[in-house]
This record gives structure tokens, C-alpha cells and sequence, in this order.
């Protein structure tokens, strides 16, 4: 089918048209390269902090080939699971909270790293049921959740996360030389290389500002000592995805600040698809457009479960697509057939992540602390799509005072069941419940939550990094 005359559409390539296989490679590639760090870097962040050192190299190659399947799910929609789009499927970064606490739970009991990837990967396999049922519901569920409590829980992810950002700057925790001025150098060099090549009115620079961050970041590092390369472990020529490799454990008090990330996530994925149909030149209301969305959800959830299955972090929908999508007026699904190839080609090989793990902490950080932040301003633009009335304040106001209260002082829940400690002591969790709960017992006018709504819809936003 020919293209689509860019004279009458923006779209060089509409959604059913089929690129030939090198604009297509090219345009893949391009995707690939705007969401490869995104991808990797929960992996490395868990891993680091979990102690999970020694299984990195395979963990990032199942994240790369799930996101591939993932992908690939999306673009072909086979059996009406996908949204039929370009739906670049990568590694969650709203999960990270939820799943170290979980991972911390059996590592306090003594467990051992296998042990702590099983109960890990057993809550995410379970939570991805939560998606996959949601994804019937979406249309009630847009009413319970609303933006004002999406954007609540968005910011309070990306204000936890930069305190894991900050200290891989200082050197990574349990460092000795934690807060070393070479460090705080280190990542304050890679946070200044990203912020200077956003500012550039080039495109593609802006796209690749945190991976030519990291390789700056690198080179320093390597010229003042701080990398010191290691000779590469002996790995196999291909890493093959093996089910449940590490085992499959379950516990309820690690479960429930994970189905809850995922009831988040879900939303996240409603807004990211609505600003895809824009761009693809879609309908964002009607019959199609609701089956759009429930076969885009439904899509994310499998894709969870595979990752769990499969030893990955759970998957969402990224939203660095969309801006490649307007960026380069491609938006036929058929190129998401070739990112979803390349991820899974480019995850076969286990050695990318032995190298990746290379990477210095403070240089990690750096670039985190970006992306961290980025994640947090996208919380605050959600809540700036709504009206700030009395009422919506109140809620921020208390939401963010009981989640950002219980994270600073850990101590707070010690004398409660354990079930209600593990559920409450993220601020995430606790700062959530609270803005449903407030959401739900404090009435709202009605013209409020549909101008809310449509807001968020005709801007596009989608907060992933």
C-alpha cells in the first residue's frame, strides 16, 4: 500500500500502510533507540540493590527479549490481545518501589538471591492478572481513577525513586567511598552532559541525550579510574529464556503494593494509547476506540505475565514511541513488528548485559536523576491538567503528607500487623490509598472530572521513561 501523502496527513506512513524493509529497519531503530536505556535500567537498579549481581547479564537479556514479544503482541494483535499499534513494550519504572520492597522482605528472612527473584516474580506473575482483568473494565474504571489520583501517584513514584537515583550518584549504597567528590563529579559531569544535549534543537540529539550521557559518563570515568574493565564472565553464546528459571514463590503482604501499581499502570497505558490513536490519526472515542484500548491493556497485562514467566520486571507501555511516532510521521503497526524483532534479537545475547553491568554507580545516577525527576514533573503536569479547587488541593495536600510522612520515618507502622507495615511504610502505596480513598468519600461537580479528562486526552501525556 502506498504511503499516505504527507501533504494531507502528517503521517508519512499511516497505521495499515507497509514500509519497505529499510525505512522500516530505519524507523525501528530509531524506537529502539529512544527506549534501549529505559528498558535496561530497572534491571540494573533492582539488581544492584537487591544483590543480584551475578544473574544481571541474563536478567537484562530476558528484559530486552520480552519487550520484544511484548511489542510484537501489540503491533499484530493476534486474537484481539494488542492495541494494533506501535506499542513499545519496556520495563516499568513505576514497579521499581513495590518491587524492591518485596525483594527486601525475603532478603530480611535470610533468602538467597534465588529466593528473592522467586517471591518477586511470583507476586508480578499474579499482579499481571489484575491487568489483564482490568482491561475488561475500562470504562468504569476511568471513573474511579481518576487523573487527580493518577497524577498523585505518578509524583509520589518519581520522588521515591530519586532517593535510589542520589545515592548511586553518591557511589551506590554500602559504598566506602560513598560521596567521594570524584562521584558526586562523576554524576554531576553525566547530569550536565543530558540537560545540555536536551536544550539542542535537534531532534534526534534530544532522543539520545541520557545513552550519549552514559557513554560520556563512561569515558570519564574510565580516564580518572572509576572504570576499571572487568573481564567478561563466562556466559553462553545465547541466553534461552527458560520458565520460572529462579522458581516461583507468593506472599500477600509483597502482592498488594504491587496489584496496586498495576491498577496505576493501567490508567498510565489508557493515556499513552489515547495520544498513540491521536497521532496515528485514530478515533479517540466510539466502539473502536474503546476496543482499542481494552486490546492495548490487555496487551500490557500478558505481556507482564510473560515477563514474570520469563524472569523480567513487569512491562508497560512506553511513551518515548509517541514522541518518535510525530517525530518521523511513521506510525504503521508493521514497523512495530520490527521492534519487536531487534529487542528480542538484541536480548538473545547475554553478553550486552555483562557489559551494561559494567556501568559505574555515580554514572547510573546521574542519568537516573533525570529520568527519576522527569517521572515526578510528569506527575505535577497531570495534576496541572485539573482544576486546584479546594477540594483537589486538600487531597494533594493530605495524600502527599501521609505518603511523603511514612517514608521518612520508617519506624512510624512498627508497632501494626505486618501486613499494614509492608503496605503502608512506601509512599507510594499509602500516599495512593489515601488519594482514592479521598477520592471516592469527597464528592466532586460533575463538569469538573469530564474537563479533567478531556484535558488529558487532547494533551497526550503518558508518564513513562
Amino acid at each position: 500500500m502506498p504511503p499516505e501523502s504527507p501533504s494531507s496527513n502528517d503521517l508519512i506512513y499511516g497505521l495499515n500502510d507497509r514500509p519497505k524493509p529499510l525505512p522500516a529497519i530505519l524507523a525501528a531503530l530509531q524506537h529502539v533507540l529512544a527506549s534501549f536505556v529505559g528498558i535496561i535500567t530497572p534491571p540494573l537498579i533492582i539488581g544492584s540493590a537487591l544483590g543480584l549481581t551475578a544473574h544481571l547479564p541474563y536478567l537484562i537479556s530476558m528484559a530486552l527479549m520480552v519487550s520484544g514479544v511484548g511489542t510484537f503482541i501489540q503491533a499484530r494483535r493476534p486474537f484481539g490481545i494488542g492495541a494494533g499499534m506501535i506499542c513499545l513494550q519496556g520495563t516499568s519504572f513505576a514497579f521499581l518501589g513495590a518491587v524492591l520492597s518485596a525483594g527486601f522482605i525475603v532478603k530480611t528472612r535470610g533468602g538467597s538471591p534465588e529466593d528473592i527473584m522467586a517471591m518477586i516474580f511470583g507476586v508480578c506473575f499474579f499482579g499481571a492478572l489484575v491487568q489483564i482483568v482490568l482491561s475488561r473494565f475500562i470504562g468504569q474504571l476511568r471513573r474511579v481513577i481518576t487523573p487527580l489520583v493518577t497524577g498523585i501517584v505518578i509524583t509520589l513514584i518519581g520522588i521515591s525513586l530519586i532517593k535510589v537515583g542520589i545515592t548511586d550518584l553518591g557511589g551506590g549504597f554500602g559504598a566506602p567511598d560513598f560521596g567521594a567528590p570524584g562521584n558526586l563529579g562523576l554524576g554531576a559531569f553525566v547530569l550536565f552532559v543530558i540537560i545540555l544535549l536536551n536544550r539542542s534543537n535537534t531532534p534526534w540529539i534530544r532522543l539520545s541525550a541520557i545513552i550519549i550521557g552514559l557513554i560520556a559518563g563512561c569515558i570519564a570515568a574510565w580516564f580518572s579510574g572509576k572504570l576499571v574493565p572487568q573481564a567478561l564472565p563466562d556466559l553462553p553464546l545465547v541466553s534461552l529464556p527458560i520458565p520460572f528459571k529462579f522458581g516461583f514463590s507468593f506472599d500477600w503482604t509483597a502482592f498488594l503494593p504491587v496489584a496496586l501499581i498495576y491498577l496505576i499502570s493501567t490508567i498510565e497505558t489508557v493515556g499513552d494509547l489515547t495520544a498513540n490513536c491521536m497521532l496515528s490519526k485514530q478515533p479517540i472515542t466510539g466502539p473502536s476506540y474503546i476496543n482499542r484500548l481494552k486490546g492495548g491493556v490487555l496487551g500490557d497485562g500478558i505481556s507482564c505475565m510473560l515477563a514474570a514467566t520469563f524472569s523480567a520486571f513487569p512491562n508497560t507501555t512506553f511513551a518515548q514511541n509517541n514522541g518518535v511516532i510525530q517525530l518521523t510521521g511513521v506510525a504503521s503497526r508493521y514497523v512495530g513488528l520490527y521492534i519487536g524483532a531487534i529487542l528480542f534479537l538484541l536480548g538473545l545475547v547475554p553478553v550486552i548485559g555483562a557489559v551494561l553491568q559494567q556501568i559505574p554507580k555515580p554514572v547510573l545516577g546521574g542519568a537516573t536523576l533525570v529520568m527519576f525527576g522527569s517521572v515526578a514533573a510528569a506527575g505535577v503536569r497531570i495534576l496541572a491538567q485539573g482544576p486546584l479547587d479546594r477540594r483537589n488541593m486538600l487531597i494533594i495536600a493530605t495524600s502527599f503528607g501521609v505518603g511523603l510522612g511514612v517514608a521518612s520515618q520508617p519506624n512510624l507502622l512498627h508497632l501494626l500487623p505486618k501486613l499494614a507495615q509492608n503496605l503502608f511504610d512506601s509512599a507510594i502505596t499509602s500516599g495512593g490509598i489515601t488519594a482514592l480513598v479521598m477520592c471516592l468519600l469527597l464528592p466532586e461537580p460533575k463538569n469538573s472530572s469530564q474537563t479533567t479528562e478531556l484535558a488529558l486526552e487532547n494533551d497526550g501525556l503518558k508518564t513513562r521513561v
